[in-house]
């Protein structure tokens, strides 16, 4: 059985990324934060749930190297942990953008860089990093100045990534979003049209085709699942 770590496994990309890979016959290790409130309700045989701090450096690699140790090898990770702040350049203090920095990127390198390097001992598997367009294009960051250049990082993340893994079957693809369609979307924007936005699950099936066979041959990916928004 194949195994896969999604980060973040309580939110709305999170569950329906775990309930994807369990449907496909994955072993899933999904973390959570402390005193999270959400249930998560997953066949106790396919499923493990961690409570981890993944603003910590050390307790994110011990993490990691539990499940290499109790498992063998990780062969996907998900890693969708971050946060959301607004703020212009004018709003937005250097302390802001270290809590930014902290949330979305640091949560993303402490998971990434231990399985990246169990990923290269055994030349396969599969990371994905939740970027955005914020991220990705500066134009679309406007208003949310720590965000954006916090999400910056992990472009250039996944770049470094990929070219040390130059030549194995080690692959890291950022998935950018555009709105995606969970209750606290519709909550905060009723007017807008969510059939424009995309769903969590649909993002999910994105993330596992890139794990399967026919996408193998694919290196460094960007993957901009933006439907009609």
């Amino acid at each position: 059985m194949k195994t896969a770590i999604i980060t973040g496994a309580s939110g709305n990309m999170g569950q329906a990324v775990v309930k994807k890979f369990i449907d496909e016959g994955y072993k899933v290790v999904g973390t959570i934060i402390p005193n999270d409130p959400v249930p998560l309700e997953f066949p106790a045989d396919n499923f493990e749930k961690v409570v981890v701090d993944l603003m910590n450096e050390d307790e994110s690699s011990k993490f990691v190297n539990d499940i290499i140790s109790k498992y063998g090898s990780i062969d996907a990770a998900v890693l969708t942990v971050g946060g959301f702040a607004m703020g212009s350049v004018a709003e937005t203090k250097t302390s802001d953008i270290g809590k930014q920095y902290k949330l979305n990127f640091e949560t993303a390198y402490n998971a990434a860089r231990p399985i990246f390097v169990q990923m290269l001992k055994q030349n396969s598997g599969r990371i994905f990093i939740i970027g955005s367009r914020p991220g990705l294009h500066a134009m679309h960051g406007k208003g949310m100045v720590a965000y954006g250049l916090a999400k910056s990082l992990i472009f250039r993340l996944a770049e470094l990534m990929n070219g040390e893994a130059k030549g194995t079957n080690v692959v890291t693809s950022v998935i950018v979003p555009s709105t995606i369609d969970t209750p606290q979307n519709r909550k905060t924007m009723p007017d807008a049209d969510p059939e424009k936005w995309v769903k969590p699950e649909a993002i999910a099936d994105v993330i596992y085709f890139y794990c399967t066979d026919q996408a193998s041959v694919l290196r460094e990916p960007v993957i901009k699942v933006y439907n009609n928004s």
